[in-house]
């Protein structure tokens, strides 16, 4: 474990909680295919779905979360398309983990060779697969605890590489097997090393008010 939990830095306004609920019984499920068509008649939230079967919707970001968001898949994409190795996807990209929660992180990438193994029609829906590198983005609604759960899940379904990004904090939590998570504290830049080869984001970029100006 890295640093220890301290106070934040400024203050913190939460917004609403995600809407949680189930559909049918108790740990009833439903089909990978049912979900994707619940997810785009529903395209004003974001659906994701627990190992349980539990249902959370979340509401759309706030402005300068969405413009964080913008900020690092702007810079992300720019890597992907250099690099060639792999496709990268943004927050709108539900995928089925093998434990069978779909689950929606904020970026994400998939080695080439992963991909083009998939049919065009798991492609076309939930792709069923983690991610090899996954990002998530805190926003003032959401508990950080429950973050850090969520990037536990993705290492524990086959991730290489995860980043919990919290502006809140000025904290970047990288998590890889096996020692899972390790926190910085306001640090400047990260690295993507060894999975995302050459590729560092500028992290101070997203403390800044406007992330633009960074």
């Amino acid at each position: 474990m890295g640093v220890a939990e301290k106070a934040s830095r400024r203050p913190q306004t939460l917004g609403r909680p995600p809407l949680r609920f189930r559909l049918g019984p108790p740990r009833a499920k439903l089909t990978d295919h049912d979900l994707f068509e619940i997810c785009q008649l529903n395209r004003d939230w974001r659906i994701e779905r627990n190992s349980d079967g539990e249902i959370v919707a979340m509401p759309p970001t706030g402005g300068r979360t969405g413009q964080r968001n913008f900020e690092l898949v702007r810079t992300f994409g720019a890597w992907v398309a250099a690099d060639g190795s792999g496709v990268g996807f943004n927050s709108s990209t539900g995928f089925i983990l093998p434990n069978g929660a779909e689950r929606s992180p904020d970026l994400a990438w998939v080695t080439r060779a992963r991909w083009d193994a998939l049919s065009d029609e798991e492609k076309e829906e939930f792709p069923p697969l983690c991610p090899d590198f996954v990002a998530e983005l805190r926003s003032r609604s959401d508990a950080l605890a429950v973050l850090r759960e969520k990037m536990r899940e993705y290492i524990a379904n086959g991730a290489r590489l995860g980043w919990l990004i919290d502006p809140i904090e000025r904290r970047v939590y990288v998590y890889q097997p096996p020692d899972l998570e390790t926190c910085f504290d306001d640090p400047q830049s990260i690295s993507g090393e060894p999975v995302l080869h050459g590729f560092v984001f500028e992290a101070r970029r997203l403390w800044v008010e406007d992330a633009s100006l960074g």
